[in-house]
């Protein structure tokens, strides 16, 4: 059984300053205009903090400009289910509670070049919003977050 231990520390409430907030959408980033929603903040902290959640799946809905909470992982899922879980023809943000938090930004080959686009830029927006990210990650294909892969970002 893995122990699961966060340095919430790692970013201050100053990290956020360049989001604002505005009536339960969350923060906003400003280079964007993405909203991370409440949800995604409290779906991540339950993760962090309660262990209700192994890992969560983001997605941006791009006509109301909202960073929402796609799938969640139940505990006992492991990261191939949550490989398994993003789509092939789209984009998402992923995280997944090791004895670390990763962030993956997911934009698979198939994926329209607008999403890859809106995915890249809007990343850093989540991770502000998310307190307590590790590390991060880009991939195109399941090998690129190959368990592998991430143990050597760890090191």
């Amino acid at each position: 059984m893995m122990h699961h231990t966060l340095n919430s520390d790692l970013f201050s409430l100053s990290a956020i300053k360049n989001f604002s907030r505005n009536n339960g959408y969350g923060f906003q980033d400003a280079t964007t205009r993405m909203w991370v929603t409440d949800e995604c903040k409290n779906s991540f902290m339950e993760m962090k903090w309660k262990k209700v959640h192994m890992f969560i799946v983001f997605k941006i809905d791009e006509g109301s400009q909202l960073v929402t909470v796609d799938k969640v992982g139940r505990p006992g899922k492991g990261y191939d289910e949550l490989v398994a879980s993003l789509p092939t023809d789209d984009c998402r943000y992923a995280v997944f509670d090791f004895d670390f938090v990763t962030i993956d930004n997911w934009s698979p080959s198939a994926s329209r070049i607008r999403a890859k686009m809106l995915y890249a830029t809007s990343k850093e927006g989540l991770r502000r919003a998310l307190e307590g990210i590790h590390y991060d990650m880009q991939a195109t294909d399941p090998i690129e977050m190959g368990m592998d892969v991430i143990k050597d970002r760890a090191k």
